[in-house]
Parts: C-alpha cells; sequence; structure tokens
C-alpha cells in the first residue's frame, strides 16, 4: 500500500469567517452539508451517509475561526483533514482551505469530491 500524500485545494466563500467557522467546527454546521447526521459523545464525531455505519473522527487541534483538523479514528496518526479560513489582503476576501490526504492516483477524485461537498456549503450558505 502506499503511503497517501497531503494535498490542499481552495474554494473562496462569500461569507464572514465567523458564520463559515459555524459550519465547518459543529456538529449541527456539519451535518448541513458535510453528512447526513452528524453526533457527538465525548470529544469524538459520528458522521453518517444513509445507511452506512457511522465514521468517527476527533478533533486534533483548533484555532477558533482559523482553522479546525480532524482525524478520522481508522486512519494514521499522521493523516488528517483541515478546515483553514484565510481572508485575500487586497479585497478581504474569505478564502476556506482544505488539506487532506488521499493515495497519489485518488487525488483528482479526492478533489472532486470535496468540490461537491463545498458546492453543497456554498449552497448553504447562500454563496
Amino acid at each position: 500500500m502506499s503511503k497517501k500524500q497531503l494535498y490542499t485545494i481552495e474554494f473562496p466563500v462569500r461569507c464572514s469567517p465567523t458564520i463559515l467557522w459555524s459550519f465547518l467546527s459543529s456538529p449541527t454546521g456539519l451535518q448541513e452539508w458535510f453528512a447526513d447526521k452528524v453526533d457527538e459523545w465525548e470529544g469524538i464525531l459520528s458522521f453518517t451517509w444513509g445507511s452506512d455505519a457511522a465514521d468517527k473522527a476527533k478533533v486534533l487541534d483548533e484555532e477558533e475561526e482559523h482553522f479546525i483538523r480532524y482525524q478520522w479514528l481508522h486512519n494514521p496518526k499522521e493523516e488528517y483533514f483541515e478546515f483553514r479560513i484565510s481572508q485575500t489582503e487586497i479585497s478581504n476576501q474569505t478564502v476556506l482551505v482544505i488539506s487532506d490526504f488521499a493515495e497519489k492516483g485518488e487525488i483528482k477524485d479526492a478533489t472532486q469530491l470535496w468540490e461537491y461537498q463545498i458546492k453543497e456549503l456554498l449552497h448553504r450558505l447562500g454563496s
């Protein structure tokens, strides 16, 4: 099995970092766009899609309204996915930067999945 690689993708978002943060860091916000159902129990988030068994993740690190890093419990400790909120210097536009891991040959498919998810997020944000 080959080692997964870190990749990043960026999406401009037309909303304040505060509003975006609530969609990235809370079970209620994540349930709006990321998974069909999100529950939290003792620091562990359970993500459910359709009738599949829940995937569990924990928050590794966060800085409110700046970034939050999650780790799937079934993945190696060095792998994570992260949502980072930044703003452009000139236009002060909000940008969502996603970092994730995938096999080299699967980065394109993983990126397309994120693009689909972010399209749903932007719809929920009215952006």
